[in-house]
């Protein structure tokens, strides 16, 4: 199991008790987030849809790379990767 760290956007941080970093475990994407969520309860549903896909306005990197354009939840985390999870800001 690798560790990974995760940054986590203003929006979300009630969930993480105001912290704007914080570790979870996982191979892939998909692993990181039910670690989180088994850490931060209801935190995986603002990330993902009822589907278990990652929600429409939500951008997330593994490292440097979007997962849309990479395997998605399946993108694999190698230990000491960065994650950064970015909501979409509306506006023009």
């Amino acid at each position: 199991m690798s560790t990974v760290s995760v940054r986590i956007p203003t929006i979300l941080r009630t969930y993480t008790g105001g912290e704007s970093e914080v570790k979870a475990e996982g191979a892939t994407l998909r692993e990181v987030i039910t670690d989180l969520d088994a850490n931060y309860n209801g935190i995986a549903a603002r990330i993902l849809d009822d589907s278990g896909k990652i929600r429409r306005f939500v951008n997330v990197y593994v490292g440097e790379e979007d997962v849309r354009f990479a395997d998605g939840l399946d993108t694999p985390t190698p230990a000491g990767t960065q994650i950064s999870i970015i909501p979409a800001v509306a506006g023009g």
